[in-house]
């Protein structure tokens, strides 16, 4: 094995939001770094499909949630990034066979009912998963089988959705821990999310396609392995790979990690979010609408469908599956995904509603580079969780970051930015 001996200062594993912003800031203030990805591009989690030229798809990050004080929008200004907001407000809701709903009391109902099962739980021995909370419910055995496909619906889509989870799994005291909303709405990229990428990641030294395999104690501070039996050195690593990826193992830690690091990286778990992006010759649905809800005949499967002909001005739409159904969906090949997307699109509209010119279909939870969509609380994580998973290990010779280690902001782009500037900060504290 060679060791390549540099004068760096700090070596950045992963070159997705969380290690750019970390690298950026560093080398702002005069820190030697360099940024290991091993993929062939930056971004990480942040991917733009460019594959239909005129129509670019966001396959990972899509939204600025909550756009004042956001730091996504602090870049998207500096690149002078179009966007368009989206309303949930705007929805329209359809029945199995396609008859559009007003559902508007029976969703405040649901919200209020589930509201009222999480202040029944918090007095219950130990967590639960919020699905069985909801079952073993007193206000869940009173409602009829509608009421409870719409509440089930609204779970779904508001809960399942949001964190990438299943509701067998997430944690019922805990599942929207993240609740710090940032004011301003929800806004989409309709020139591409990546537009974001280009101030964070100017003048840094990239290097792709480079897998670490290991990080190890170093006399210098701690060095990384690579693919193909090359060690580097240097003061510091920041490891900002996703959850998935730790907890999965590609990357060995030759030193043990703290106990309540290693804890939080078992307890919490990587969550599955798809998309599947179809591409139409024309606009075939209300096109004042931004997303369309259904009510099909299997809960979560093709529930909830996002419209860019208001926003974007575009014929596209793009589906989505969470969670377990995630799961089973992306065991699929792209043909049978969009056909399966399509026949729910002929129950909502009629068996006349058009078939896509062409699709693209995310995996997820197969990247190896990934595996998994964003974290989310399972059954019996708690506040300070995420807490024990961001800092310092080995004599803060290696630093963690990235949006699972983001506690009130995890799985989402601004809080994995925030997460890498609070470990710059850190570094530079070493620095001062």
């Amino acid at each position: 094995m060679r060791t390549r001996r540099q004068d760096l200062e700090v070596i950045v594993v992963g070159a997705g939001l969380a290690g750019l912003s970390a690298a950026a800031m560093l080398r702002q203030k005069g820190v030697s770094v360099q940024v290991l990805e091993a993929r062939d591009r930056i971004g990480g989690r942040v991917w733009t499909s460019r594959l239909w030229h005129d129509m670019p798809m966001d396959l990972g990050a899509t939204w600025i949630h909550g756009v004042s004080g956001n730091p996504v929008s602090e870049l998207a200004d500096q690149v002078g990034a179009r966007r368009a907001g989206t309303r949930y407000g705007s929805a329209r809701w359809y029945s199995q066979d396609g008859t559009r709903l007003s559902v508007k009391q029976g969703l405040a109902e649901a919200e209020e009912a589930l509201d009222r099962i999480r202040i029944d739980v918090d007095d219950a021995a130990s967590d639960m998963s919020l699905a069985q909370a909801v079952r073993g419910s007193r206000r869940w055995a009173q409602l009829d089988t509608g009421r409870r496909k719409l509440m089930r619906k609204w779970i779904n889509t508001f809960v399942e959705h949001e964190y990438a989870a299943d509701w067998e799994q997430i944690s019922a005291w805990h599942f929207d821990e993240d609740d710090d909303d940032l004011p301003g709405g929800d806004v989409l990229f309709p020139d591409g999310f990546d537009q974001v990428l280009a101030p964070l990641a100017d003048g840094l030294t990239i290097r792709f396609n480079a897998r670490v395999r290991r990080i190890a104690p170093h006399s210098q501070g701690a060095a990384v392995d690579l693919d193909g039996g090359e060690t580097m050195a240097a003061h510091h690593v920041v490891c900002t790979v996703p959850l998935g990826v730790l907890q999965s193992g590609a990357i060995e830690f030759a030193e043990a990690l703290s106990r309540g690091r290693q804890a939080a990286i078992g307890m919490l778990r990587a969550g599955l979010l798809n998309k599947c992006c179809l591409r139409f010759d024309r606009v075939a649905w209300p096109d004042d609408a931004d997303w369309l809800q259904w009510l099909g005949p299997r809960d979560g499967v093709w529930g909830e469908f996002v419209s860019l002909a208001q926003c974007a001005g575009i014929p596209a739409l793009i589906g989505f599956n969470a969670g377990a159904e995630a799961a089973e969906v992306e065991r699929l090949d792209d043909r049978a995904t969009v056909a399966s997307a399509h026949e729910a699109l002929k129950a909502m509209f009629g068996t006349g509603f058009p078939a896509p010119l062409a699709g693209q279909v995310t995996r997820w939870g197969q990247d190896a580079h990934a595996l998994g969509s964003y974290s989310y609380n399972a059954v019996g994580t708690q506040p300070k969780t995420r807490k024990k998973l961001a800092g310092a290990d080995w004599d803060g010779a290696l630093i963690f970051a990235g949006e699972a280690s983001s506690n009130r902001r995890f799985g989402s782009a601004h809080g994995a930015i925030l997460s890498g500037r609070k470990a710059a900060r850190r570094l530079l504290k070493r620095y001062a």
